[in-house]
């Protein structure tokens, strides 16, 4: 609108300019080698109009002319960078779609075409990565070290490169250098990273601090790996200095009021300061938000001259905090089989063995907590079939991490993560097909003799244990592992089966336990 404004107020001008000289004529004379040219003042301003027109069209001809060679050369750089660019995105295409070949030939043609570009470069690290050529892709990282707008990107391909040797040195080094000159959030969890791997507790917390300035984590999570960290410093320090290990876990717990070995540790040594009534709340408060075993063996244990019955008395109070909750029966139903109640055992955790329970089937805790109570009450069958029960019955919840299950909490995963231990119930394992159904089927596991390929025989057989149904008896007497060992094949059904003594029964449970546990 601006530009239509002016276009018309110069057209207006234009024609008020002709007008003025149409209405005030007037003569121009020109004496040229004493020759007198006469005439009109509107004929002599077309003249100069039209030479000067004509001196502007030689003037663009004859630049147009010299160029030349420069429109050549440009077009030719032009079309150059063109199928720079095009080799480039069909190369980040292979390198995406997995095509080794085809991501380092169009890697090769944009270095030829377009090398000063950074993302040939990338190009070139990424196309090196896929083919599996690691010295390429170091130098080609190395390359862009040069360049301020590849610097960082530089750094973290040789980060990554050291992880995957296993140079975790060279690694932490790249991350320091990457965090010291711009801070990235990559390299600040690789430097935390490695603090909380080395348990190095202090440097982990600065490190959190430094993130957390520097806006590269949320304040949430910030704080709750302040509190993960400030956690395992208490639980290194219980011993040392019960003190500090106290303003540790508290501190923890206000950080994260949910983060149940913080709340239990906070309990257990304000317990030992004598502090009881503070110890609960704080022990309820973790516990209505997670129940968890460790939370309730802090709860019924927080004085230690405490009786059984005391103890079972804590136990029902602290169930009412999450009464539909299976930790809770659990919690009640151990602490009335330590005070010698199997009816309020069998009653608190009769919920969990009924049949229509929302629950499902009974746990591996369900099961060795039935197998106890009938222990105590002298129910030798009734222990064998739960004890039979718990071998496969679900799991029960622990603490799960990488793949990785554990009774323990952890601030630090095997892999190295901070707070990556979660408190659920593990995947259960997947079976191998059952076996075809036999006329005769082995009623206790059977050692078969397997002989070694062919090609290659051993000096020695090897030895197969064919795992027993769920149904079946207990473990071969030591004759017949005698017998397997030396590679004698023998039927268990032709043995009498060895009657172990209560000692003997005893030590079988507890070792069975040890094992549903793992």
């Amino acid at each position: 609108m601006f530009r239509l404004l002016i276009f018309l107020a110069a057209l207006a001008l234009a024609a008020w300019g002709l007008s003025w000289l149409a209405n005030n004529p007037g003569d121009v004379t020109l004496t040229w080698r004493g020759v007198e040219y006469q005439a009109s003042l509107m004929l002599a301003l077309g003249a100069v109009a039209a030479l000067a027109i004509a001196l502007a069209i030689v003037w663009a001809l004859l630049r147009f002319v010299f160029s030349i060679p420069s429109l050549v050369s440009l077009s030719a750089r032009a079309h150059k960078r063109e199928k720079g660019y095009l080799a480039l995105s069909r190369g980040m295409i292979a390198v995406g779609a997995g095509d080794a070949r085809a991501a380092v030939r169009h890697a090769s043609e944009a270095s030829r075409l377009v090398a000063h570009e950074p993302m040939t470069k990338l190009l070139q690290a990424q196309s090196a990565q896929l083919a599996g050529d690691t010295e390429s892709a170091v130098a080609a990282y190395n390359a862009m070290l040069v360049h301020h707008e590849t610097h960082g990107l530089g750094l973290r391909g040789l980060h990554l490169e050291a992880r995957r040797a296993g140079d975790h040195e060279a690694a932490l080094e790249y991350a320091m250098r990457a965090n010291a000159r711009a801070p990235a959030a990559w390299a600040g969890q690789a430097v935390l990273d490695d603090r909380a791997r080395r348990g190095d507790w202090a440097g982990a917390l600065a490190t959190v601090d430094t993130n957390a300035a520097a806006k590269l984590i949320d304040k949430p999570t910030a704080n709750r790996w302040r509190a993960v960290i400030k956690t395992a410093m208490a639980e290194a320090a219980m011993e040392r200095d019960p003190k500090h290990a106290l303003a540790l876990a508290q501190e923890a717990c206000r950080l994260a009021p949910t983060l149940v070995p913080a709340a239990a540790i906070c309990g257990r040594l304000m317990a030992q300061a004598g502090d009881y009534r503070r110890a609960s709340r704080i022990l309820e408060a973790a516990y209505a938000q997670t129940p968890h075993p460790d939370l309730a063996a802090a709860y019924i244990r927080l004085r230690h001259g405490d009786s059984t019955e005391d103890r079972l008395a804590r136990a029902r109070i602290l169930a009412r905090v999450a009464p539909d909750d299976p930790e809770s029966l659990l919690t009640v139903g151990r602490a009335a089989l330590e005070a010698h109640d199997g009816g309020a055992a069998r009653a608190a955790i009769a919920p969990l063995l009924a049949s229509d329970s929302p629950r499902g089937r009974p746990t591996r805790r369900v099961c060795l907590l039935m197998a106890d109570i009938e222990e105590a009450d002298g129910h030798e069958g009734a222990v064998r079939e739960w004890l039979g029960r718990a071998a496969r019955a679900p799991r029960d919840k622990a603490w799960v991490a990488d793949g990785v299950i554990s009774d323990r909490w952890a601030p630090v995963s095997p892999s190295g993560a901070l707070d990556a231990f979660v408190w659920r119930t593990p995947d259960e394992r997947i079976a191998a097909p059952a076996a075809p159904a036999t006329a005769e089927r082995p009623t206790a596991p059977v050692v078969e003799q397997i002989a070694a390929p062919a090609p290659t025989p051993a000096p020695t057989p090897a030895l197969r244990a064919v795992e027993p149904e769920p149904h079946a008896a207990p473990a071969q007497s030591p004759a017949v592992v005698s017998a397997a060992r030396a590679g004698v094949i023998i039927d268990p059904a032709s043995m009498a089966p060895d009657d172990p003594g209560p000692e003997e029964r005893q030590a079988d449970r507890r070792g069975f336990r040890l094992y549903a546990n793992d």
